[in-house]
C-alpha cells in the first residue's frame, strides 16, 4: 500500500543540519567523526510495512509590485508571517520579490497571494523553488512505483524483492504479485531510478517506472492561431502523456500549466506533444528560466520616466507662473486679470496642477493607502500629506479670495513640484538600482539559448541532430558542442577532445583540456575540437543556475545591521508627522503672540500660512527611503563584485561577519597544498620485489577515498609499466580511453580507520596501511633506525605511509603534496592585515611543522581528526575572536559550519560548499584576502550610507522647520525640500555603486614590497 505524504528529493544542507541539531558552534560536540553527513530517521529495513515519511515544506518565489521603501517590505513580511503555516518570509525591496517557506498542508499558494494583495500590493508567483523537509534537514529519499512484468508466483516476488533490496541505496522494496507493482524507497543521492530499472533488466525482469513522489510544474505560453478546437486537441494530447498528473488551459490568456512527474516524462516530451497537437497552427513558448533571477528595471524606468515627462510638462508652466512671470510686468498684469471669480493665473495653475496631483500622483495615494491600511507609514504618506495640504490650502485660498476679496498667496507650485521632484528622484533611483544588479545580468549572458541534440543508436553512434531550445534539454541527452560554441549544459564528455575556456565560471584564465570522461560546465566556451557530451545537470541544477541563484539569494539576505534601519524606518514617519505638527503649532503660536515681527511674513500671507509652509517642508524633506536603501544596495553591489572576482558570498550576514575576522584557520591538504599528492620515494624493508610490494599496497588503497590513496595507485600504475594516465595534446582529436585498472589485485575485509589508515586482506595477506598509530595499535614494531628515517622524511615536509604485512613492517612510501605557490605570500598578507593564521591537519607533527614553516604559519594543530577541527574552532572562539575556516573536503564541513565564517575552495566537494559562507571559485588563496577586504570595504560603505542618511535627516529637518530662520532668514520652500528629498535616496544608491570600482588588493601593497 502506498504511503501517505511525500518523500522529497533534495540536496544536503549541512550548515543548517549542524546549526539546528547542535544549536550553533557553542553546542557542537567536538568529536564529529561519527556524525553522518546525510541523516534520516532510523528504521528497520526488515519490516517492509514500516515507511518513514518526512513532512515537507514548500518554498515559492513571488514577484511583488508597488513596494517603494523598507516600510512597504516590512508590511508585506508582517502580512505573510500572520498566516498560519508560513514558516519564514523574506522580502527583497530592490528585487521586488519575496521567498516564502510554508506548510503546504495548511496553506495554498492562493492564500499567500491573497495575503499580499490584502496588504495592498500586486503579486505574481514566479516559481516553486522546491520542497524541503521540515526541521531544515534535507533528505535524498525518493519513492518510486514500478510496473514489473513476468512474475508468476510468490517465489518470483521474493526474488524481485531480494534483487531490489540488494541494490546499494535502496531503503525498502515491496512487491505485489496481483498488481505486478513494486514500491521502492531509495536514496536518490546513491541510486537513480534508471539504476533500479537496469538492475531489474539484468535480472531478466521487464519493468517500467509508473509513478514517483517527484512533481514539477511547467508553464507554457501559446503563440499563433489558437482556437477552441485547439484547446480540445491540446488537452487530449496532454491527457494521453505518461507522467502528466494534472494540467489547466487558459484560452483567453493563451497559457497552459502542466504538473508532471519528472521521473516519468520531461519538458521536451510535453512541448513536442503540445506542438504536434496543433498541426503547426500555433507554437508553444516557454518562459525564460533565468527571468526570476534578473531584476529587470527597464519597465519600471520606462513607466516612471513616462510619468516624469508629463509631470514636467504641467509643473514647469506652473512654476514659471508662480515664480518667474510675476517679475515680468506685462505678464503679471495678465495673470492678475479677473476671469470669473478667480484670477487668470490662479485658473491656469489650478487646471495644470490638478492632473499632476491626482493622476500623476495617483501611485503615491495608492501606496499611502496600502501602508495606512496595514497600520504602517512610509515615504508615500509624507508625500501625500505634504502635496495634498499644499493643494487644498491653495484651493481654499482662491475661494476665500473670490468670496471675501482678500487674495492670499496660493501654493499650487508647491504641490506640483513636490510630486515632480519625487518622480525625478524615483527615476534616478530606478536607473541606479538597475546598475546594482548588472553582475547577475553578466552571468545570465553566459547562458546559451540553443543546443544541438544528437539521436544515437544502441552503440552510441550519432544518427541525426537537431537544434532545440536550451530549456528542452533532458538529463541524459547527448549534445554536440562545436568549436567556438558555448557548452549548453553541465555534462560529461562521451566523445572527442578539446580545450574549454572556463574563465567566466571559475576565473581561471588557462584553457582546460577535456577528454572522454571529463566534466564540462554549462556556459563555458569550447575552443577547438568537437565534443559530444551527456547532460548530467540541467535547468536550476546546473552550475551556472546555481551560481546565479546563490548570488540572488545572497542579495535577498538581510545583514544584521539592516534590522536597526528597519526599526528606525518603522517609526520614522510617525515621528516626522509629529515634528511637522509641532512646527506648525509653534510657529503659529509664536506669530500670534508677537514673538517675531510681521516683516518676516511673505506678501499676502498670515501667520498660519507662514507656519504651514515650514510644516509642509518638514513633511517633504524627511526621507526614510535612504535608510532602507543603505544596506541592500551595498550588499547587492558587493555580491555582484564578488561574483565577478570569483567569490560567491552567501548574504549580507556573511559580509558583516567577515569584516570582523581576526583569525583564519587553514586546512592543509588541498587548501594550502595543491591537493595533488604524489609518491616520491619507496622503501621495502622485507625480502620482496618492489613491484610486488606496490601491487599489494595499491590493492589495499583501491577501496579508499583518501587523496593519498589515488597517489599510490597512480604511482603503482606507472611503475608497473601500464598505460600512462590520460593526457591531451593541443591538436589531439582522438578518443582517449579510460585508464586500465584490471591489474589491481582484489582486496577483502576492507576497513577504513579515520585518522589512522586502513586494514584489509589481499591474497591471504593481512595488510595495514597508515601512520604510526595504526602500527602501534596492531602490534607492528618500528625499529629505531626506521624511526630515524621516518623523522627525516617528515622534516622534509613529506608524509610517510607505513605498510605492514602479516604483522611485520614491510615498507614505507614518502608522499609529497607541494605547497601552493601563493600560500606563503598570502599568509604574510593576512598577517599584515592583523589576522592570525592557524594550520590544522591530520598529518603528523613533524610534517605539519615543516609545511607550516614553509608557508610562514606559526600556529600548527597537527594530528587532528576531522571531528577535532570543530574543537580547534571552538577553542579559538572562546575569547570572542571571529574565526574563519578555509577548507575543501567533506571532512571540513563540520568545521566550516562551526566557524563564524566558512570559506570553501571552489574545487572542493558540494557538501563543503554547502556548509560555507563564501565559495572561492578560483581555488586561489589570494581570494581569501580579497573576500575579507571586500567585506571590510562593503561594511564601511554601509556605515557611510547610514551616516549620510541619518545625517541628512538630522540636518535637513531642522533647517526645513525654520530653526535657522531667526538668525539667517534661511527658509527652505517646500518644492526645494522635495528636490532635496528626491536626491537623498539617489545619493545613497550612488554611494553603494562606488563599490563597483572595487579592485582586489595588491599583495605588494599589503606587504609594502617595492617592485623595481
Amino acid at each position: 500500500m502506498a504511503p501517505k505524504g511525500d518523500v522529497q528529493l533534495s540536496e544536503v544542507g549541512f550548515r543548517s543540519l549542524v546549526r539546528q541539531q547542535f544549536g550553533g558552534h557553542e553546542e557542537v560536540d567536538g568529536d564529529l567523526e561519527s556524525l553522518p553527513l546525510l541523516t534520516h530517521p532510523e528504521e528497520d529495513r526488515r519490516d517492509e510495512s514500516v515507511v518513514v515519511i518526512i513532512p515537507s515544506e514548500e518554498k515559492i518565489e513571488v514577484k511583488i509590485t508597488g513596494m517603494t521603501c523598507s516600510a512597504c517590505s516590512t508590511s508585506v513580511e508582517k502580512a505573510l508571517m500572520r498566516l498560519s503555516g508560513v514558516h519564514s518570509a523574506t522580502v527583497a525591496l530592490l528585487q521586488n520579490k519575496a521567498e516564502v517557506v510554508f506548510d503546504s498542508s495548511l496553506l495554498k499558494e492562493d492564500n499567500i497571494k491573497e495575503a499580499i494583495e490584502d496588504a495592498g500590493f500586486d503579486v505574481e508567483i514566479i516559481a516553486k523553488v522546491g520542497s524541503v523537509p521540515s526541521g531544515g534537514v534535507e533528505s535524498g529519499k525518493a519513492l518510486g512505483h514500478f510496473k514489473i512484468h513476468g512474475m508468476t508466483c510468490a517465489a518470483c516476488v521474493k526474488t524481485v524483492e531480494g534483487l531490489l533490496s540488494n541494490i546499494p541505496g535502496v531503503i525498502r522494496a515491496t512487491v505485489a504479485l496481483a498488481t505486478e507493482m513494486g514500491e521502492v524507497e531509495y536514496d536518490s543521492n546513491v541510486v537513480s531510478k534508471q539504476d533500479i530499472l537496469d538492475a531489474l533488466d539484468d535480472g531478466c525482469w521487464e519493468a517500467e517506472l509508473i509513478d514517483s513522489t517527484q512533481r514539477d510544474r511547467l508553464l507554457m505560453s501559446i503563440e499563433g492561431s489558437f482556437t477552441l478546437k485547439d484547446v480540445e486537441s491540446l488537452g487530449t494530447a496532454l491527457r494521453g502523456l505518461k507522467g502528466v498528473r494534472d494540467f489547466s488551459l487558459d484560452f483567453e490568456a493563451r497559457k497552459a500549466a502542466v504538473v508532471f512527474d519528472p521521473e516519468i516524462t520531461g519538458v521536451r516530451t510535453i512541448v513536442d506533444a503540445a506542438d504536434s497537437a496543433g498541426d503547426g497552427s500555433y507554437m508553444v513558448k516557454l518562459p525564460n528560466p533565468y527571468t526570476s533571477y534578473s531584476p529587470d528595471r527597464t519597465e519600471e524606468v520606462r513607466e516612471v520616466f513616462h510619468l516624469l515627462k508629463y509631470a514636467l510638462a504641467f509643473s514647469l508652466p506652473v512654476f514659471s507662473i508662480a515664480v518667474v512671470f510675476p517679475h515680468i510686468m506685462y505678464l503679471r498684469r495678465i495673470l492678475m486679470m479677473q476671469f470669473g471669480p478667480f484670477h487668470i493665473g490662479d485658473w491656469i495653475k489650478w487646471i495644470l496642477v490638478t492632473p499632476v496631483q491626482f493622476k500623476l500622483g495617483q501611485r503615491f495615494y495608492i501606496a499611502a493607502y496600502r501602508a495606512l491600511r496595514n497600520h504602517s507609514a512610509n515615504m508615500d504618506v509624507l508625500v501625500v500629506l505634504a502635496s495634498t495640504v499644499a493643494y487644498l490650502y491653495s484651493v481654499c485660498s482662491i475661494f476665500y479670495g473670490a468670496l471675501f476679496g482678500f487674495w492670499s498667496a496660493s501654493y499650487f507650485e508647491t504641490s506640483a513640484m513636490i510630486i515632480t521632484f519625487v518622480l525625478f528622484g524615483k527615476y534616478l533611483e530606478a536607473k541606479a538600482k538597475g546598475k546594482t544588479s548588472e553582475a547577475i545580468g553578466k552571468l545570465l549572458e553566459l547562458a546559451p539559448t540553443t543546443a544541438l541534440l544528437l539521436t544515437v543508436d544502441a552503440d552510441g553512434q550519432p544518427l541525426s541532430e537537431r537544434e532545440i531550445d536550451i530549456q528542452l534539454i533532458h538529463k541524459g541527452d547527448i549534445l554536440k558542442v562545436q568549436p567556438g560554441a558555448k557548452v549548453p549544459a553541465d555534462g560529461q564528455v562521451v566523445w572527442g577532445s578539446s580545450h574549454v575556456d572556463e574563465s567566466m565560471i571559475t576565473g581561471e584564465s588557462a584553457q582546460v583540456a577535456k577528454v572522454v570522461g571529463g566534466a564540462v560546465i554549462g556556459g563555458t566556451v569550447n575552443m577547438k575540437g568537437v565534443l559530444n557530451i551527456r547532460a548530467t545537470r540541467v535547468g536550476r541544477d546546473a552550475a551556472l543556475a546555481r551560481i546565479v541563484n546563490l548570488v540572488e539569494t545572497a542579495q535577498m539576505a538581510k545583514a544584521p545591521i539592516q534590522k536597526y534601519a528597519d526599526l528606525v524606518a518603522s517609526i520614522f514617519v510617525p515621528i516626522v508627522v509629529c515634528l511637522s505638527l509641532a512646527t506648525l503649532i509653534l510657529w503659529y503660536l509664536a506669530g500670534a503672540l508677537g514673538l517675531y515681527p510681521d516683516s518676516w511674513l511673505p506678501d499676502g500671507s498670515g501667520h498660519f500660512v507662514f507656519a504651514l509652509m515650514f510644516s509642509v517642508s518638514v513633511l517633504v524633506i524627511a526621507c526614510p527611503c535612504a535608510l532602507g536603501l543603505a544596506t541592500p544596495t551595498a550588499v547587492m553591489v558587493a555580491t555582484g563584485v564578488g561574483a565577478t572576482n570569483g567569490i560567491l558570498i552567501k548574504g549580507g550576514d556573511a559580509l558583516e561577519r567577515a569584516q570582523k575576522i581576526r583569525c583564519v584557520v587553514f586546512d592543509k591538504t588541498g587548501t594550502l597544498t595543491k591537493g595533488k599528492p604524489s609518491v616520491v620515494s619507496t622503501w621495502v624493508f622485507v625480502k620482496m620485489d618492489t613491484a610486488d610490494f606496490l601491487s599489494f599496497v595499491a590493492a589495499a588503497e583501491a577501496s579508499s577515498e583518501h587523496p593519498l590513496a589515488q597517489a599510490v595507485i597512480d604511482y603503482t600504475h606507472h611503475f608497473l609499466g601500464y598505460d600512462a594516465p590520460a593526457y591531451l595534446t593541443p591538436d589531439s582529436s582522438q578518443v582517449i580511453k579510460a585508464k586500465d585498472t584490471s591489474w589491481l589485485k582484489k582486496a577483502t575485509a576492507f576497513e577504513a580507520i579515520p585518522g589512522e589508515g586502513l586494514t584489509c586482506e589481499v591474497e591471504g595477506k593481512k595488510i595495514q596501511v597508515g601512520n604510526r598509530k595504526l602500527m602501534f595499535e596492531n602490534g607492528v614494531e618500528i625499529s629505531d633506525s626506521i624511526e630515524d628515517y621516518l623523522q627525516g622524511v617528515e622534516k622534509q615536509a613529506k608524509t610517510a605511509v607505513l605498510v605492514a604485512m602479516n604483522g611485520v613492517l614491510a615498507g614505507m612510501l614518502a608522499i609529497s603534496d607541494p605547497l601552493k605557490q601563493e600560500a606563503a605570500v598570502v599568509i604574510r598578507g593576512l598577517n599584515s592585515m592583523g589576522i592570525h593564521c592557524v594550520m590544522v591537519t591530520g598529518d603528523n607533527q613533524r610534517t605539519a611543522n615543516a609545511i607550516a614553516q614553509e608557508a610562514g604559519i606559526g600556529d600548527v594543530k597537527a594530528e587532528v581528526l576531522p571531528g577535532g577541527k570543530v574543537d580547534v574552532i571552538r577553542e579559538l572562539q572562546e575569547n570572542g575572536t571571529v574565526v574563519a575556516m578555509v577548507g575543501d573536503g567533506i571532512n571540513d564541513s563540520p568545521a566550516l559550519a562551526a566557524a563564524d565564517v566558512g570559506m570553501a575552495i571552489g574545487a572542493g566537494t558540494d557538501i563543503a560548499i554547502e556548509a560555507a559562507d563564501y565559495v572561492l571559485m578560483r581555488s586561489n588563496l589570494e581570494d581569501v584576502i580579497t573576500a575579507i577586504d571586500l567585506s571590510r570595504k562593503t561594511f564601511r560603505r554601509i556605515q557611510l550610507n547610514y551616516i549620510f542618511a541619518m545625517g541628512y535627516n538630522l540636518i535637513a529637518i531642522p533647517i526645513a522647520a525654520g530653526l535657522m530662520f531667526p538668525f539667517s532668514h534661511l527658509q527652505m520652500p517646500p518644492w526645494v525640500a522635495g528636490g532635496c528629498m528626491a536626491l537623498s535616496s539617489v545619493s545613497v544608491v550612488c554611494s553603494s555603486l562606488m563599490l563597483r570600482r572595487y579592485r582586489s588588493p595588491r599583495l605588494t601593497d599589503l606587504l609594502q614590497i617595492k617592485v623595481k
